[in-house]
């Protein structure tokens, strides 16, 4: 008797778990093992196979191929679209196949994004699914994708405290058995409501601090070393627009051009318009602070820093340009981000005062430059 597939994938945040109802419908007779979540071991042995200088989204998912191999799985995933990690499939199949291990590698860039053409890969790796039914499938994930991220986006905007994060857990947990888009709508709502009822009105206005930066790294927490977990302990309303559902929903390069009002007159590939265009909207909405966060390598984000400096000093917005790799001191790190909050704190309490001054009859006048380009 023929032995069921054994399907892995990388990690990547809470993903996994949309995914992994993805695959399960998909697949029903197959065994679906996502890749732990990433560990210093999965950077270092990704790292070890994996070119010196290619950015380290590659590296964490060359890890992650390698542990789901070693757990026993002969079927991987990986989507494959979007910069240079269209071309990663290729040289990590390759390493792996190098490596010795006996697996077939599924990239969606290469085999097809039309629904014709994923339909058909599929079927191929023995998904018993029909074309409609299938359609049904991803509408149930990406419906779960949505709801995942509306409740990330809440319990980051109001610090993750007061429970906010055992609330997303548990809706996490309550996805993974959810079978239909009324369920997960009705799931989402309920978290929702419970997330509104134990959120508490804080006692002053807390520093709201934006996050740009490439998809990978600001999404997955082992690749930016947890940074909203730290941004929440300091009682920062984190906005970070950057997600599965911004990739699949979001506006045209077109549209975003016009947001980023001139900063940049073309693409610069990936993630890096978006970065300058979202930096754009915190400035007008006056937030205390943006974040620029990116994997060292990564050079659509690189091509994005000096249309953020520009917008960083016409607005008078500070920015704290970030590069992510293994060789990145903690300590560092931390101390660079310590010192960015207290800049920004120091900065609102300034502006403060000086109003309160102004409200007292002294002469009081705030200059905010804005270019104009």
């Amino acid at each position: 008797m023929k032995q069921p597939r054994v399907i892995s994938f990388p990690h990547m945040a809470d993903y996994a778990v949309p995914l992994e109802l993805l695959f399960g419908r998909l697949f029903p007779h197959a065994e679906i093992r996502p890749a732990p979540p990433i560990t210093k071991e999965t950077a270092v042995l990704g790292a070890r196979h994996s070119p010196d200088f290619i950015c380290e989204p590659f590296k964490y998912n060359m890890g992650n191929f390698i542990e789901g191999l070693e757990a026993g799985a002969d079927t991987l995933f990986q989507t494959g679209t979007g910069c240079r990690y269209g071309y990663y499939g290729e040289l990590q199949e390759q390493i792996l196949t190098d490596l010795g291990y006996d697996f077939q590698f599924i990239c969606l860039n290469r085999d097809g994004v039309r629904p014709r053409q994923v339909y058909n890969t599929l079927r191929t790796l023995g998904s018993p699914l029909t074309l409609p039914r299938m359609a049904g499938a991803f509408a149930v994930a990406v419906e779960s994708i949505r709801a995942k991220d509306k409740l990330a986006d809440y319990v980051r905007r109001h610090g993750g405290g007061n429970g906010l994060e055992d609330i997303y857990n548990k809706f996490l947990q309550a996805l993974l058995i959810a079978d239909s888009v009324p369920k997960i709508f009705t799931l989402m709502r309920a978290h929702l409501k419970q997330m509104q009822d134990t959120s508490q009105t804080q006692p002053a206005p807390p520093l709201r601090v934006g996050i740009v930066g490439d998809l990978y790294t600001v999404m997955e927490p082992f690749s930016n070393y947890d940074l909203e977990r730290k941004l929440a302990k300091r009682g920062v309303s984190i906005s970070r627009r950057m997600s599965v559902t911004f990739l699949l929903f979001g506006p045209p390069n077109r549209r975003t051009l016009r947001q980023a009002e001139g900063y940049l007159r073309y693409p610069v590939g990936a993630n890096g318009l978006d970065s300058v265009a979202q930096s754009v909207s915190y400035a007008k909405q006056g937030f205390d602070g943006v974040i620029h966060a990116k994997a060292f390598g990564c050079t659509p984000e690189l091509n994005a820093v000096p249309a953020l400096m520009n917008l960083s000093r016409d607005c008078d917005m500070p920015i704290l340009h970030l590069s992510f790799d293994t060789h990145l001191s903690p300590a560092g790190f931390e101390t660079r981000l310590e010192a960015f909050l207290d800049m920004i704190e120091m900065r609102r309490q300034q502006r403060h005062a000086d109003t309160c001054k102004s409200r007292d009859g002294h002469r009081f006048h705030l200059h905010q430059r804005r270019g104009t380009r």
